[in-house]
């Protein structure tokens, strides 16, 4: 059993998506924050098969092509740059603070909420390049990923923390004054 594909493939961190032949590859989009073009990609092919299938009579129909793209350049880190300190409280999370997705998202969302902070969500299950991105721009492997005033401050795990002892709401309280 063969199956000629088109791969992109992580990079360090990257996106992937899978295009079978004639097909069209599925890429999110995301609005404001969209990167005008991507890096080149690293291209290479080889002949792969299924684990158990000789590879020997290997045809055509077993070539698989791959292609690798960083998933942070420098366009994407500008416009990070600029929506994260554009707003007071930014946090990008899997879902909305409507409809959080996953409980973790949820925990900080009712946090913020619970504090009457005014913050701005962005959903990063839109956009895989965006969600791997966000990766290494914060060097911080997890979602949700909180940034108050411009800077990162952590995930769930952390704000939970800060918020039962004061140090959030100290955090939040300055930058809603500056």
């Amino acid at each position: 059993m063969s199956l000629s594909s088109s791969l992109t493939l992580p990079c360090f961190n990257s996106s992937f998506s899978l295009k079978k032949s004639g097909g069209l590859s599925k890429r999110s989009r995301f609005s404001s924050l969209s990167p005008r073009s991507l890096p080149p990609p690293i291209k290479f092919s080889g002949i792969f098969s299924n684990p158990g299938f000789p590879v020997h009579g290997a045809s055509e129909s077993n070539r698989v092509s791959v292609q690798c793209f960083a998933a942070l350049n420098p366009e994407l880190t500008s416009t990070l740059d600029k929506f994260v300190t554009s707003h007071k409280v930014v946090l990008f999370m899997k879902g909305t603070k409507d409809f959080p997705m996953c409980g973790f998202s949820n925990t900080v969302v009712q946090i913020l909420k619970s504090l009457n902070v005014p913050f701005e969500t962005f959903n990063i299950l839109e956009n895989e390049l965006l969600r791997q991105g966000l990766k290494e721009y914060s060097n911080w492997p997890t979602f949700p990923q909180l940034y108050i005033d411009g800077e990162f401050f952590g995930g769930c795990d952390i704000t939970v923390e800060a918020y039962k002892n004061g140090e959030l709401q100290e955090l939040l309280e300055k930058a809603m004054c500056s």
